[in-house]
């Protein structure tokens, strides 16, 4: 059976242009749109058909891939690609939402015909521009063989956490992945904020825990981007994060938790937000520690 796809890409932002790309290496036809359509351009070197519209976008697609900032951008958008809607195209929705966004995006599924598949992923800028995300999905079986060869692209490996996608398993594993993303970076901006000013040298920490248990490529990642000031392009962006901050505080109220440390790198990516950094890397959350 013939694995190529046509596949519609919506959000060409980070993450959609990197996830698009490595749908054209390994060679489905590729569709996208954004908002911004010079976010596009640069897709067309790589082979993607560049669309006017989230309609024409879609229009005659197998799968239809969102990758958007929030779930009203997702409602949007399809409600936009309605008229080029085949009723039983697989959707997979990759954007990160909140539990209470899970129910109006079935609905809308059920309402245009659609077989929704959740479908967020695991990675940031580097392993997404080398097809090695981790997709967390959820949906039923009949339909993962549709979506396999997609997920084979972009991804090292897939993790299916249910087959009902209305039930949301995909989107609360990854509201808890991501919280601990958020907890390890804004980590990583202390340590350095405080070694600085202890006039400890921040590398006698990283010698002290090398190779140890406390250890950790994603903490040397964020505070290498600090130390050597390249914050610009984002792999996993302030604004972004700090939507993905408040969704995850907002499903710890709704199941009666307190999440102390959530509250606290939330309240400083506020206040890097608030500098004018909100397109920078999240470590920028470093910058916080300012008085």
């Amino acid at each position: 059976m013939n694995a190529q796809r046509r596949v519609a890409v919506l959000g060409t932002g980070i993450m959609g242009a990197a996830m698009a790309r490595s749908l054209l290496r390994a060679g489905h036809e590729v569709h996208v749109w954004n908002r911004d359509r010079a976010k596009t351009a640069p897709l067309t070197d790589a082979g993607a058909i560049v669309a006017v519209s989230p309609a024409e976008a879609v229009a005659g697609a197998d799968v239809v891939v969102t990758m958007l900032y929030d779930a009203a951008a997702v409602i949007d958008v399809i409600r936009q690609a309605r008229p080029g809607v085949r009723p039983g195209v697989a959707w997979v929705q990759s954007t990160t939402v909140g539990l209470r966004d899970i129910e109006g995006l079935a609905s809308l599924a059920d309402e245009l015909g659609l077989d929704l598949v959740e479908a967020p992923v695991s990675g940031t800028r580097e392993p997404a521009e080398a097809g090695q995300l981790t997709v967390i999905a959820a949906g039923p079986e009949a339909l993962r063989w549709r979506v396999a060869p997609i997920f084979d692209a972009i991804g090292a490996r897939t993790i299916w956490t249910g087959q009902d996608p209305a039930a949301g398993s995909a989107a609360r594993l990854k509201l808890v992945v991501n919280s601990w993303v958020i907890a390890a970076s804004n980590a990583a901006g202390e340590i350095l904020a405080l070694a600085q000013a202890l006039g400890v040298d921040p590398e006698q920490f990283f010698s002290l825990v090398n190779g140890g248990g406390l250890d950790l490529p994603f903490l040397r990642n964020k505070a290498g981007l600090i130390v050597e000031d390249c914050l610009e392009p984002a792999s996993f962006a302030v604004d972004t994060s700090l939507k993905d901050a408040h969704l995850i505080l907002d499903a710890a109220r709704e199941h009666g938790i307190r999440l102390d440390g959530a509250e606290a790198s939330a309240a400083r990516l506020e206040r890097v937000a608030s500098q004018g950094r909100s397109q920078q890397d999240m470590a920028a959350a470093y910058f916080a520690s300012t008085l």
